[in-house]
């Protein structure tokens, strides 16, 4: 009966997450939206399939974004050839042929890669990525020197009145091939292989006495990521109608490690909510302020310090809390930790402003605008105020983590006695 349950919870969950993916052009109607949403699902589909390798199988790739990029340029001149030369292919059928590139890409390149684990696995898709980075200069012919490939995917005949010029047919489309390619991902962690994969991550050794080879599991897995990464940059060539050298740089890699590790990669939903967090920082952080990198990167140093397991082990980790009714008292203690957060991040910001604004906007004059306010980057009074509510935000922030460290242990401490007292129960 439980078993039977926790099957009906989990068609309700693929259900609602197919319902947010119809519902929302709805709710936000505006271009910069749609375009957002678009990016996101595109995002979802990278960093889950990164997350294969991370997560599941403890591969520390810096060099994903060759899958997701070569995928992407063969995505481009597929659909060039298709308007040119006319050939027999549909423009929804294009991020399949990313896909196919991603996977063929794998097979080479994962054949060398995956020989190794560890630290020289890392170090070798590092250098295969300066490679093919390197490459895509070097061959124009291919990867279009530094104007990139550009196509049109209006170029074939309208299906049904569907001709992928609007954004939202666009939309639409990304939407299926990402409730389609996550749920092949989740299914896949369900099969044999993925649980071998785990296993590999875990202890290669034992996995190696049983009598199955560490090196084919991750081969295999490498693959399997490769295509989901190739989808990926074929969605994203269909969706800019450019490709250009940067989706395979470095930055790009980079940003999937990220990303995927601040949303939790030891949880299969974790990469999703990293990849709505990196198009929101890549779009509207960026546009925001200069110095969204400096931001990145501090989120980043915190996430480490304090939450390793990325914001998915942050919410797991609540709803266990409150599953053994001890949330409620600990709600005191979040509000006091999140107004000393809070004062502590307007004062880090204003400074980070203050001095953006100072080195790099002085001509523009001598206030800068943050949060309703006009601070004037020449006057040692803001500055020293600024520099007095950062040791109060600090002193404030140190204190509540104190009392929120103490009330948490408690909590905890509660609910294994809870646990023991149950398990011990004739």
């Amino acid at each position: 009966m439980q078993r039977w349950n926790s099957r009906i919870g989990s068609v309700w969950l693929w259900a609602l997450f197919a319902a947010v993916l119809l519902a929302a052009p709805q709710l936000f109607t505006s271009g910069l939206s749609v375009t957002m949403l678009s990016q996101m699902g595109i995002a979802i589909i990278a960093c889950l399939s990164y997350n294969m390798l991370l997560g599941q199988g403890g591969m520390l790739s810096f060099g994903h974004a060759v899958y997701t990029g070569l995928g992407a340029f063969v995505s481009i001149h597929a659909l060039n050839m298709y308007s040119g030369a006319g050939m027999p292919l549909p423009v929804s059928m294009v991020p399949m042929v990313g896909g196919l590139a991603g996977m063929g890409f794998a097979v080479l390149f994962g054949y060398v890669t995956t020989r190794k684990s560890g630290t020289t696995f890392a170090m070798i898709t590092l250098g295969l990525a300066e490679l093919v980075f390197a490459m895509s200069l070097m061959v124009p012919e291919f990867f279009g020197g530094e104007g990139g490939i550009s196509g049109n995917r209006m170029s074939g005949p309208a299906v049904m009145g569907i001709t992928f010029g609007p954004a939202k047919q666009v939309y639409y489309l990304i939407a299926v091939y990402t409730l389609v390619c996550v749920v092949l991902m989740y299914a896949f962690t369900q099969t044999p292989l993925g649980r071998l994969l785990n296993a590999v991550r875990d202890n290669p050794e034992r996995v190696e006495f049983i009598g199955y080879n560490p090196q084919r599991v991750r081969y295999t897995a490498f693959i399997i990521a490769g295509f989901f990464a190739g989808v990926s940059g074929g969605l994203g060539a269909l969706n800019f109608e450019i490709v250009n050298a940067e989706v395979v740089g470095a930055a790009r890699s980079g940003a999937y490690l990220l990303f995927t590790f601040l949303g939790g990669a030891t949880f299969f939903f974790g990469p999703i909510i990293g990849a709505v967090l990196m198009v929101l920082a890549f779009v509207l952080l960026s546009e925001y302020t200069q110095a969204w990198l400096l931001y990145l990167g501090l989120v980043f140093m915190v996430m480490v310090m304090y939450a390793p397991g990325g914001i998915a082990s942050l919410i797991m980790m609540n709803l266990r809390v409150a599953r053994h009714g001890k949330l409620r008292a600990l709600l005191p203690a979040y509000g006091v930790l999140t107004v000393a957060s809070l004062v502590l991040l307007v004062a880090v910001a204003a400074l980070v402003e203050m001095v953006y604004h100072r080195q790099l906007n002085a001509a523009m004059g001598a206030a800068v605008h943050f949060m309703g306010l006009d601070l004037d980057t020449t006057s040692a009074q803001a500055w020293l105020g600024l520099v007095a509510v950062l040791a109060l935000g600090g002193g404030m922030f140190a204190a509540a983590q104190r009392h929120f460290g103490t009330r948490w242990d408690a909590a905890q401490e509660a609910i294994e006695h809870e646990t023991n007292t149950a398990g011990a129960a004739p």
